[in-house]
């Protein structure tokens, strides 16, 4: 059974930056689809930014330029380095790796 850790989330001011790492379990690190979402509160859950094996990214308009997926074969962990915050990219962020989910860590940004 596959399990995603994530972790690096927290309190951060608003053009502050904080780095999350997810950590897959119970698997080789041989994913086709790497990707971060996030869900606020009373929102629907978002891609905020996509990553294939490939090394294709893509993300959400609202983050490019601030945020950057990588993946890092060698410590079997992937990454999204966040920028710029602001108070608007406050939610849980979630990490997927082709149909696994992680538990979700909650990011705060204060204005």
């Amino acid at each position: 059974q596959v399990q995603l850790a994530e972790s690096g989330g927290g309190l951060v001011q608003a053009g502050g930056s904080l780095r999350l790492s997810c950590v897959p379990s119970g698997s080789s690190f041989s994913f086709n689809a790497m990707g971060w979402y996030r869900q606020a509160p009373g929102k629907e859950r978002e891609l905020v930014a996509g990553l294939s094996t490939w090394g294709k990214t893509n993300y959400a308009e609202s983050v490019k330029g601030r945020f950057t997926i990588s993946r890092d074969n060698a410590k079997n962990t992937v990454y999204l380095q966040m920028n710029s915050l602001k108070p608007e990219d406050t939610a849980v962020y979630y990490c997927k790796l082709d149909h696994y989910w992680g538990q979700g860590t909650q990011v705060t940004v204060s204005s």
